[in-house]
């Protein structure tokens, strides 16, 4: 029998994200993130009872600003301390793993899914989710891109803007577009 689409994702194989299951699981998301985003001003930051729910794994110290916004939310383990300012964006069709005390400024976006390069598959919903991993104590600079496939070892910087599309060394910065140590 068949893989579903859903397992297909999860093993980072080839999938069609045009998916009954996939559109449950996304319409339950959006759903989360809303519940988060109109937290009151007194509980911004704090997760929403209904997005910590779609996390398999988040330390209890998690800070998320609002507005914030994931795609699946089941795909996201996040560390201890780890922040993220407003306007942040995870689409996480692939595993997104966030080590201890990582920052992430305003509008940081990571991109799991990777469209298929043929048209006509594209066009079909064809798609594959490569995993992001980001270490410990990593500091993404405000609207950093964060490519599928992408490990940034702990210690790294990425600044302001860059776009990330290999992955970056253990204690290095990188900048720019694409993302190049200085």
């Amino acid at each position: 029998m068949p893989a579903s689409e859903r397992e297909k994702m999860a093993a980072g194989e080839w999938y069609c994200c045009l998916d009954d299951e996939l559109d449950l699981l996304r319409r339950q998301a959006r759903i989360a993130v809303h519940a988060h985003n109109t937290l009151p001003p007194d509980e911004r930051g704090a997760m929403a009872p209904a997005l910590r729910a779609l996390f398999p794994q988040a330390a209890l110290n998690v800070f998320i600003e609002a507005p914030f916004h994931c795609s699946y939310g089941i795909n996201i383990t996040l560390g201890e301390r780890v922040y993220f300012n407003a306007g942040c964006t995870i689409l996480d069709s692939g595993r997104v793993t966030i080590g201890d005390r990582s920052m992430f400024g305003p509008g940081v976006q990571i991109y799991c899914a990777e469209h298929h390069k043929d048209a006509a598959l594209r066009s079909t919903g064809i798609e594959i989710a490569r995993p992001v991993t980001i270490g410990n104590d990593v500091w993404i600079g405000g609207s950093a891109i964060i490519l599928g496939g992408i490990t940034i070892g702990d210690g790294a910087i990425v600044g302001a803007g860059a776009v990330v599309t290999r992955d970056v060394p253990a204690g290095a910065t990188v900048v720019g577009n694409p993302a190049r140590i200085r």
